[in-house]
């Protein structure tokens, strides 16, 4: 059995979103990114209130975009996210694709990494916990 670490959710940017040459601003790719990554971790009951009580920060060390077209006013989007690494660190990649012709317009993934609440140390490893809550082996 192959386990899903994908969620998506869908969106229409709204007019405070362009820029002036009215298409989406490209700042606001990274808050779709952040609205799809909220609802995938959600899904796993692991979203930033239940890192935290569970003793870990995860802050993201690096973000990367690709944009390929752009994105218009209330123009229906698909922002996929997908867990692809989390042995030592925790890896999301992302599409933006649009809803009705699936046409990707943006690709792009962050990497975040586990930080000690208690000490702000970075762990080198994942917890335990990510991989309980993913429904992964813990070895």
């Amino acid at each position: 059995m192959t386990l899903d670490l994908s969620h998506e959710i869908e969106l229409t940017p709204a007019f405070h979103d362009l820029d002036p040459m009215v298409v989406v601003w490209h700042g606001h790719y990274f808050k779709y990114f952040e609205l799809a990554r909220c609802a995938l971790l959600q899904r796993f009951d692991y979203d930033f209130p239940q890192m935290h009580a569970s003793g870990y920060h995860w802050p993201i060390v690096d973000l990367r975009a690709k944009y390929l077209r752009s994105a218009h006013y209330q123009q229906k989007l698909k922002v996929r996210a997908r867990i692809t690494e989390w042995e030592h660190r925790l890896r999301i990649d992302y599409q933006i694709r649009d809803a009705e012709t699936a046409l990707l317009l943006t690709r792009a993934h962050t990497i975040q990494v586990a930080v000690s609440v208690a000490t702000g140390e970075m762990c080198y490893a994942s917890p335990a916990v990510l991989l309980a809550r993913l429904g992964l082996p813990t070895s």
